[in-house]
């Protein structure tokens, strides 16, 4: 019998105690039988929500321990797709409005400024210039 397996009899092995009480105590017990019941099966379920968190919490921070960015680091090709993409959207209204109020140097402007908050976000991205930390070569370097 596996883990999950043995817990399942023992959880049948608990539903059949409790029917068996209330057969024995009646109806006017049917709530606390079912309560009581209800408790075991939230134990349970917390007990195993417990193991998985720390299962997941232990497999984290040995991903961190072995040199890789930490999960909330991680900056997924996604985001920068979307950034992008609500960048060029939001360049038509911008494109027209500058254009309409200052003609050219309000296009300009405009774009200026769409092209700066790109660069912007491209740059928190990316280390420039050899700014980014480099790694050492093995774990006794500094």
């Amino acid at each position: 019998m596996t883990g999950m397996d043995a817990r399942d009899a023992e959880l049948k092995k608990e539903l059949d105690a409790t029917l068996h009480a209330r057969r024995e105590l009646g109806d006017e017990y049917d709530s606390a039988l079912v309560d009581s019941f209800l408790e075991k099966v939230e134990q349970r379920m917390d007990g195993a929500i417990e193991r998985r968190v720390r299962r997941q919490v232990a497999e984290q921070q040995m991903v961190v321990a072995r040199g890789a960015r930490s999960p909330q680091a991680n900056d997924s090709w996604g985001e920068r797709f979307g950034f992008g993409i609500v960048s060029l959207v939001l360049a038509i209204p911008l494109s027209a409005i500058g254009g309409g109020v200052a003609d050219l140097p309000g296009l300009l402007i405009a774009w200026t400024g769409i092209v700066g908050v790109n660069v912007v976000q491209v740059a928190r991205h990316t280390p420039l210039f050899g700014r980014g930390k480099k790694k050492p070569d093995s774990d006794w370097e500094d």
